[in-house]
């Protein structure tokens, strides 16, 4: 099994930056795809960004293309999002998740962080 924990969310004016942080436990991941996703109130849950644990390789939304970077720590197993210039449409539920596909959508991932809030307003 694998266990995912997301943190780092929190309040934020428009314009500024947030750091997330992905925490992995369990299974090895090296042959792992590393999401993050993000779900509004009332909305579909959304691709952000993934990055291939082995490769390295990233993939980002249009919608946060230039304004978000994913990393990833292999000693620490740990995956981060950079967000910055933020917009009140950045606000979300954020979800960091792990699978072995390599598609945006959520159904290819199989497993999921709880979830860390993100609020960007003035």
């Amino acid at each position: 099994q694998v266990q995912v924990a997301e943190s780092g969310g929190g309040l934020v004016q428009p314009g500024g930056s947030l750091r997330l942080t992905c925490a992995t436990s369990g299974r090895t991941l090296s042959l792992y795809t590393m999401g993050w996703f993000r779900q509004a109130p009332g909305a579909d849950r959304q691709f952000v960004s993934s990055i291939g644990w082995r490769s390295g390789r990233t993939y980002y939304a249009d919608s946060v293309k230039g304004r978000f970077t994913i990393s990833r720590d292999n000693a620490k197993n740990t995956v981060y999002l950079q967000m910055s210039s933020l917009k009140p449409q950045d606000t979300a539920v954020y979800y960091c998740a792990a699978g072995t596909g390599i598609g945006a959508e959520p159904r290819e991932y199989d497993y999921w962080g709880q979830g860390t809030q993100v609020t960007v307003s003035s």
